[in-house]
């Protein structure tokens, strides 16, 4: 289980799961590109205070699960990383200058938690108030 961010006024567990693809989906994400790629990442979120629970660089696709604050929207959070992985990548791989852009406009996104979308569900259901 993790544990809840306690911030100013808010307690919060917003968990992010992120699927992205380079452009074409080419298989360039490999080798000393998926190292530095997986750097660009963890500097990323640290420095934004957010947790990476898991990351996975595939050739031609990556997946990222990360914890990030409430304030924290996922167009937020894919932007500064897609967007910082783009620049740095192809300033120190010439070679991802062959493709338009580095990445696709496009990307997967799912939130999750500690319970799943049925629990809630039934602990909603289960409840009674003086509002009946």
């Amino acid at each position: 289980m993790q544990e809840y961010r306690r911030e100013s006024h808010v307690v919060s567990l917003v968990n992010f799961h992120f699927v992205w693809i380079p452009k074409r989906r080419k298989k360039v994400l490999v080798g000393e590109v998926a190292k530095r790629l997986r750097q660009i990442v963890w500097e990323a979120c640290y420095e934004k205070g957010w947790e990476v629970i898991a990351l996975e660089i595939m050739p031609d696709h990556v997946h990222l699960f990360v914890n990030v604050s409430s304030n924290d929207t996922p167009h937020k959070v894919i932007k500064l990383i897609k967007g910082r992985s783009s620049r740095l990548l192809r300033t120190e791989f010439p070679h991802l200058l062959k493709l338009p852009s580095l990445w696709t406009h496009s990307y997967f996104v799912s939130s999750a938690g500690n319970v799943s979308s049925e629990t809630i569900k039934r602990y909603i259901e289960n409840q009674t108030g003086d509002g009946k």
